[in-house]
C-alpha cells in the first residue's frame, strides 16, 4: 500500500489536491443530476455509488502475493 498518500500528512494540501478535489466533487454532483433528471430512484443512485466505494476501497486494501509484485 505504498501507491496513495494520506493527505492529513500534506497539510496545507497543494492547490493541485484543492483543485483536483473540487473538480471531482463538481463532476459527481453533475452525474447525480442527471441521474435523478432522467428518472433514477435516489436508493439506486445511492446504491451504485455506495458498490463503486465498496470495490475502490477493496483495491486499496487488497494484499497482493509478493509473486505479483
Amino acid at each position: 500500500m505504498t501507491n496513495f498518500t494520506r493527505i492529513r500528512h500534506e497539510l496545507p494540501v497543494s492547490m493541485d489536491i484543492v483543485h483536483a478535489v473540487a473538480e471531482f466533487d463538481a463532476a459527481l454532483v453533475k452525474a447525480i443530476d442527471a441521474a435523478k433528471e432522467a428518472g433514477l430512484p435516489q436508493g439506486l443512485v445511492v446504491g451504485i455509488l455506495h458498490g463503486h466505494v465498496h470495490a475502490e476501497t477493496h483495491r486499496m486494501v487488497e494484499v497482493k502475493p509478493l509473486s505479483t509484485l
